[in-house]
């Protein structure tokens, strides 16, 4: 819209995944602004969506609102209206527009040989909410789930575009960087990887697990969209050494407001990752960019 200011816009929106109707409206918010905060932008402006049962109790309606509202304001971010419709199936997210420079749009290509890869949550929201769905799930892996979500990305973007360090710096030493949702650990480096004609290596003991994520793949809680990410993408993975097998299903789990996965200069990622863990960001080193070549994305221990 101008040389210095760019617009950023994406949208998302789902069926409920937690029991408590304010927890879901926090966690549909998080999720709805994670694609702005891994462009590297800024969040201004957003939309309600929601989906609501013609007879459904208008209180569970109000608390859903109130808990994305309450993410919104915690992001800066106004709700300046949004649209509803009668449905039997309960949904809710939102339309979330951002600025950016746009010379400072950080994509899921430009991830250079030699780079370090930083995640900066852990894995394991998509097993876990298949068993909250079952009723199986205990309360610590719920609390642990519940708080991977409804963390805003807000203060790893603020660290990764320069808020917390040298903005030109920052712009310098950060290469690519997207957000783990959907397609899981495994189909988003894929694209990376991809778009960067370069390949991966992931050392696969250093990505970050939440508590009962090994648990719930043992028992079984596997969503559909698991098996189908890893029926995908799993072509492009080679193995290396022992590697349990409940890690391996892990990679390919889908994230609901998942963490942020970043290609970093290798001499600037210990210092990144060290200004992300003071700004309360549990970022981890857990791999590395390779030249272009098959496996595209190589699993280590």
């Amino acid at each position: 819209i101008s040389a210095d200011t760019a617009l950023v816009q994406t949208v998302d929106f789902f069926t409920p995944i937690v029991d408590d109707p304010y927890t879901f409206g926090q966690i549909a918010a998080t999720n709805s602004l994670s694609d702005v905060y891994a462009m590297g932008g800024r969040p201004l402006t957003s939309l309600a969506l929601v989906c609501f049962p013609e007879k459904g109790d208008l209180a569970i309606l109000e608390r859903i609102l109130a808990g994305g509202l309450a993410k919104m304001m915690e992001a800066g971010c106004t709700v300046v209206g949004g649209h509803s419709i009668r449905d039997d199936e309960m949904k809710f997210g939102y339309s979330v527009t951002g600025v950016i420079h746009p010379k400072r749009v950080l994509a899921n290509s430009g991830a250079r040989a030699g780079d370090r890869l930083l995640f900066t949550k852990s894995l394991g929201t998509g097993v876990i909410s298949t068993a909250i769905k079952k009723g199986v799930a205990r309360q610590s892996w719920i609390d642990a789930a519940v708080a991977s979500m409804t963390t805003l990305n807000k203060a790893a973007a603020e660290v990764i575009t320069g808020d917390a360090i040298s903005r030109d710096h920052a712009v310098r030493s950060v290469h690519s960087m997207t957000d783990i949702t959907g397609f899981g650990l495994i189909g988003h480096s894929r694209e990376m990887a991809l778009a960067s004609n370069v390949s991966l290596k992931i050392y696969s003991s250093r990505v970050p697990l939440l508590e009962g994520a090994v648990e719930c793949v043992r028992a079984g809680h596997i969503s559909g969209g698991l098996k189908a990410n890893r029926d995908f993408a799993e072509c492009v993975v080679g193995y290396e050494g022992h590697i349990p097998d409940e890690t391996k299903t892990l990679l390919f789990d889908p994230q609901t407001a998942g963490g942020l996965l970043v290609s970093a200069a290798s001499d600037h990622a210990a210092e990144l990752a060290t200004a992300l863990r003071a700004a309360g960001v549990p970022a981890i080193e857990i791999g590395e960019v390779l030249p272009a070549a098959k496996p595209l994305i190589t699993v280590v221990p």
